[in-house]
């Protein structure tokens, strides 16, 4: 900084015109200016607010496209009725929503539109999925009302909630119903949402859709409704469950005369077709009450519906169940009365075709299947598959096993009734079911040939391959066991069971069929009829041929009884759902009487006064000095009871 001339510098200046000389001074110097704001120029915001509504709207279409596809539309919202029909054609059950086929608006009378047009979106033609002016108007209303008495949704709105949303009222909910409205209106026509709508609402009475309605309780097509008979359907979309005619004829046709009202007033009817709407008469069609075979239905159902074709169809299917057969099982199990205890059968034919199921005492107390769905300890039912493995070993029901104590590790398998007989035949030890027995040929055959024999007659529950296998210890359903003793009746396993006749041919690589060895079918029919004969299960001795075996889980938790006989193997099964004990039930009790009184009507047969004697099945080339033995060795099984 240089310091400014005075004023006789400056005359100094003007008279010679020479420049003085200035001496430098040492002056503070100012603050420098503060660096100038970055602005952002309107064009730059203006950019900033489009991509971040891009990237919203990229992001909303994203949601929509996977939340709400428009194909969904096309199926129907609730389960199509499906009827279940007995093997001889008679009702056993119903399921599921009255339904019928799609309508199409193009194809009904005008005043079929018209009438829900006129009490629901008056101007659904002339908006764009979401209607401002009902907006408007529904909270006027509702506001001189002092509550909620309109909602203001379009008819695409209420086809975005029946299909895609829930019904509950909030904020968020009534945001994604509005997208979805727009959503619907950019990819459908407008005749293709009222068709979807038509074909979807509810009607009361679990009647689905505009046409299932109109046959429902006009008995006609919707293509023959009258103004009166269209005005009384359009009014029940207020309160369809309140309003049903069939219930609340007076409250329907009230209803019904506001909604002539409101196609008058649209325009949709003159004053004079408006006069001459008079109520409209009903002509119910009430379909059967139908409540049988509840369990036999939960089971069977999932396989008719993956087989329907038309989603909007009701669907009538014969299944294989025995309609006496069930009837004999339900009876059968009523009679029984274990206290705190469930009972259930599984009854089916050697090809798999159940016949009959009961899954528990009281299905509208409980609709746990425990025929199908319960895994429990089979206990010495079991042991079929033991004894099979012996067999495969080259051993017959003559040869000897030691029934005395074992020990393996820390593990002492007892006798329930804790006597030992020492040396005895494989016939007597099936027949009193010894546990030392059953766990000494697990020992020699191997665990995994044990495992390996239930898997091929059937059991597809897992197991393990250890020796308590030989006990029972595994879990398995009473249908897996039921279809493993069906396998020995018919001669081939393993056999699948089935509710539906389709289901028959259906098998995996797998599971083709095989033909039991006639030689070890024969021994397993003489083993399975002795129990019965002279064991454990004479509780269930019939006085034709009868095949079977007793168990009975540790501290007495589940007691069974599986046999066969007259072409029908019969599974029950007895216990408690909490796996308290049952002190005093047994598999030759209680479940042998019940399976005896249901086989012994099911095939015409009685209580045998006394034991049957063996059958010898011609195919396995049984000697008649092998018969003389077995016969021995049965009276010697008597004299020891």
């Amino acid at each position: 900084m240089f310091q400014a001339p005075s004023d006789d510098a400056r005359a100094d200046v003007a008279a010679n015109g020479e420049l003085p000389q200035y001496l430098p001074v040492h002056a503070p110097q100012p603050p420098a200016p503060p660096p100038a704001k970055r602005r952002f120029s309107r064009w730059r915001i203006a950019r900033w607010v489009l991509a971040t509504l891009l990237i919203l709207l990229l992001i909303t279409i994203a949601w929509l496209a996977i939340v709400a596809p428009p194909s969904r539309t096309l199926r129907p919202i609730a389960p199509p009725s499906v009827t279940l029909l007995a093997s001889n054609g008679s009702l056993i059950s119903r399921r599921g929503a009255v339904t019928d086929s799609p309508v199409d608006v193009r194809r009904l009378p005008a005043h079929v539109r018209e009438a829900f047009l006129a009490i629901e979106d008056r101007r659904f033609y002339r908006h764009i999925g979401v209607d401002p002016r009902g907006i408007a108007r529904a909270a006027w209303h509702d506001a001189r009302a002092r509550r909620m008495q309109e909602g203001g949704s379009t008819i695409t709105q209420q086809l975005a909630k029946l299909v895609y949303l829930s019904s509950d009222r909030t904020a968020a909910r009534k945001l994604r119903e509005m997208l979805i409205a727009l959503w619907l209106e950019a990819w459908l026509s407008k005749d293709e949402i009222l068709s979807r709508y038509l074909s979807d609402v509810y009607f009361g009475d679990n009647v689905y859709g505009l046409r299932a309605a109109a046959r429902h309780y006009f008995s006609k097509r919707p293509e023959a409704l009258t103004v009166s008979e269209a005005a009384l359907l359009a009014g029940l979309m207020k309160a369809p469950s309140r309003l049903a005619p069939s219930a609340n004829l007076a409250g329907a046709q009230r209803r019904a005369a506001l909604v002539v009202g409101a196609m008058r007033e649209a325009g949709f009817l003159t004053p004079a077709e408006a006069a001459r709407a008079s109520p409209a008469r009903l002509r119910l069609k009430r379909a059967p009450e139908a409540t049988q075979a509840t369990y036999f239905s939960d089971w069977v159902m999932p396989g008719v519906r993956g087989d329907a074709d038309d989603a909007f169809a009701a669907t009538t299917v014969r299944t294989t169940l025995d309609a006496r057969l069930q009837r004999l099982a339900e009876h059968a199990v009523a009679q029984a009365r274990p206290a705190g205890a469930q009972v259930a059968l599984v009854a089916m034919r050697p090809d798999g075709r159940v016949v009959a199921m009961v899954g528990g005492r009281d299905y509208a107390k409980s609709s746990f299947n425990r025929a199908v769905q319960a895994r429990r300890q089979p206990g010495s039912t079991f042991k079929l598959f033991v004894y099979l493995a012996a067999l495969r070993d080259g051993m017959t029901p003559n040869d000897l096993v030691e029934d005395k104590p074992i020990t393996i590790g820390n593990w002492s398998p007892r006798n329930s009734d804790g006597r030992y007989r020492g040396a005895i035949t494989l016939r007597e030890a099936f027949a009193r079911s010894s546990n030392a027995a059953a766990v000494r040929l697990t020992q020699k055959v191997g665990p995994a040939a044990v495992v390996q024999a239930a898997q091929d007659m059937g059991i597809q529950s897992p197991l393990k391959a250890e020796p308590a296998i030989a006990l029972g210890t595994s879990g398995t359903s009473l249908l897996e066991l039921t279809s493993a003793y069906a396998a020995v009746a018919g001669g081939t396993y393993p056999v699948r069971p089935y509710g539906l006749p389709g289901q028959a041919g259906r098998r995996a690589a797998a599971d083709a069929p095989h033909r039991l060895d006639a030689r070890e079918r024969a021994m397993l029919l003489d083993l399975l009829s002795t129990v019965v004969n002279s064991g454990t299960g004479r509780g269930a001795a019939l006085n034709v041929h009868t095949y079977g075996k007793t168990g009975t889980s540790q501290d007495n938790r589940d007691a069974l009884f599986v046999g066969f006989a007259g072409g029908l193997a019969t599974a029950v099964w007895v216990g408690r759902d909490d796996n308290q004990p049952l002190p005093g039930v047994a598999g030759g009790g209680l479940p042998a009487n019940i399976w005896r009184r249901f086989t012994a009507d099911a095939i015409g047969a009685r209580p045998a006064g006394k034991p049957v004697p063996r059958a010898v099945d011609p195919d396995a080339g049984e000697s008649v000095g092998g018969f003389l033995r077995s016969l021995l060795d049965r009276i010697k099984i008597d004299i020891h009871l």
